[in-house]
């Protein structure tokens, strides 16, 4: 005989004298009287619930027990009653666990704000996933309002994506274009240097204006010092060289006066203000190498001010 250990909720010290056979099946006891009796008001045990004194070889229905005929009484209308003694219900429920998921999914779209909604992407699936788990998942698993809310806040970050884009390209925009002209200055202060280190080694003479990119390639270490950047145009060169410097002394020429400028008429092009580019190609300013070395970035209004004749 297996009999289920139990501690009586009433005086200890009352003799237990009863086993009783649950609905599951199993013995509980030794019990008192008095918990046979609160078994009994609390419907967990009725007249056909088989019991035995301990000291009986059988079992026999409650109702058997003169003892407790007189607690056989209907119970007072409305009163709520526990489950039946060894049934399923009376057992502690098992807490209902929180979808892992549905909690990856809002926190990726909370992110969303500090990754311009990059992780937003990832969170919407995720919730949508954890949504359909839960509904699966028979009560055992929780979290649907959270994969919900991951969902939302995911799907915000998501439609301001192209906000997000509105606002970063026009700074993108000027950042390339702040590059771009950084390079064409440094492009003109090699370029302005070659052509120094070419007077040099000819005797302090300019190089002849119709060959000039000849004159200095090798000076210049490589050719694409003389394309610009933002020229996009495929030509060996970008720049046109003053024509009325050529084959000058270098140390009677105002060092002020124009040397290079920006141009589109291909290699060795040279020739006054009339060849500069009509429309600037950095940010509204024109970049312009004089005979000292110096490099100017200038305003459409400012070229009037420049030095073309030496």
């Amino acid at each position: 005989m297996r009999v289920m250990n139990y501690k009586s909720p009433f005086n200890s010290n009352i003799m237990a004298n009863y086993i009783i056979i649950g609905s599951d099946g199993k013995e509980y006891g030794p019990v008192t009287d008095a918990d046979v009796r609160q078994w009994i008001a609390a419907s967990r045990v009725n007249a056909q619930s088989q019991a035995k004194a301990v000291d009986d070889a059988e079992f026999r229905p409650l109702a058997k027990f003169p003892e407790f005929a007189d607690a056989f009484t209907p119970p007072a209308a409305g009163t709520l009653t526990p489950p039946p003694l060894g049934s399923a219900s009376s057992t502690p429920a098992t807490p209902v666990k929180t979808s892992g998921l549905a909690v990856t999914s809002l926190i990726l779209g909370i992110l969303g704000v500090a990754t311009c909604g990059v992780t937003a992407l990832v969170g919407l699936i995720l919730g949508i996933v954890a949504m359909v788990k839960v509904k699966n998942s028979g009560g055992k698993l929780g979290g649907n309002g959270i994969a919900l809310a991951g969902v939302i806040v995911s799907a915000i970050f998501l439609f301001m994506i192209p906000f997000f884009a509105a606002m970063l390209l026009p700074a993108l925009a000027a950042a390339k274009e702040k590059a771009e002209s950084i390079n064409c200055v440094n492009n003109e202060k090699q370029l302005a240097l070659a052509i120094r280190i070419y007077s040099g080694d000819n005797k302090d003479q300019l190089p002849p204006a119709a060959t000039w990119c000849d004159a200095i390639k090798n000076s210049a270490g490589t050719e694409k010092i003389f394309q610009c950047p933002a020229a996009h145009s495929g030509s060996r060169c970008d720049y046109a060289f003053n024509a009325r410097l050529g084959g000058l002394d270098f140390g009677k020429v105002a060092p002020d006066t124009v040397m290079l400028f920006e141009a589109d008429r291909g290699w060795n092009a040279n020739g006054g203000s009339e060849l500069m580019i009509a429309q600037p190609r950095h940010a509204r300013v024109f970049v312009v190498a004089l005979v000292d070395g110096s490099v100017q970035q200038l305003r459409a209004n400012q070229l009037a001010t420049l030095r073309w004749n030496p």
